[in-house]
């Protein structure tokens, strides 16, 4: 394990705090923490546990394993290139951004370990990895985020007009449709 230095983590979780705009109070209510004692963790005053960290973490709504590496509890991992950390470290990207390519980040690395473990052809050593700046890496994720978030944008939108048209015509629309057609068929009869 790493030396763990106090102020990083306390930094780090004031820059993660301040960009999902919680202020203190609410992120010390949520993570069940006092407010003087989240702000003493902040200031690197005091060093919090794991489970303070993973309280924290469910306030913040980001990944623990993220607060452990910065905390020094956890390494992180050698196969990750870098990727995981600075998706999480990037200021210009939600929460939930993060949460999304981490996720997609992951599930290739999982993917391509069932492949190697198959022997299913992936890249030419072995499981393919994405790393920062690989050709097609940044392509890669973006195209699989915007088509995650494309599909969910769909299914929001299928189920709004399901939900309007079950709302707002189930019965006028069907007796006019239904008449008209049965009054002229009844007559010709």
């Amino acid at each position: 394990m790493r030396n763990v230095n106090v102020n990083s983590i306390g930094e780090y979780i004031r820059e993660q705090r301040e960009q999902a705009k919680i202020s203190m109070r609410q992120l010390a209510q949520s993570a069940g923490v006092s407010n003087p004692y989240l702000s003493q963790i902040e200031r690197g005053l005091r060093k919090p546990s794991a489970d303070i960290l993973q309280q924290i973490a469910k306030g913040l709504r980001i990944s623990a394993e993220a607060l452990y590496v910065q905390a020094g509890i956890l390494e992180d991992r050698p196969a990750d290139s870098g990727v995981r950390s600075a998706l999480l470290a990037d200021p210009q990207l939600s929460e939930r951004q993060k949460q999304v390519l981490v996720e997609i980040y992951e599930s290739f690395r999982r993917e391509n370990a069932v492949d190697a473990k198959t022997g299913a052809d992936t890249e030419a050593d072995g499981p393919a990895e994405l790393t920062v700046g690989s050709p097609g890496a940044e392509a890669e994720v973006l195209e699989a985020v915007l088509a995650a978030e494309a599909e969910a944008e769909a299914e929001a939108e299928a189920e709004a007009e399901a939900k309007a048209g079950a709302k707002s015509g189930a019965q006028p629309a069907g007796d006019a449709q239904t008449v008209p057609k049965n009054r002229p068929d009844s007559a010709s009869d």
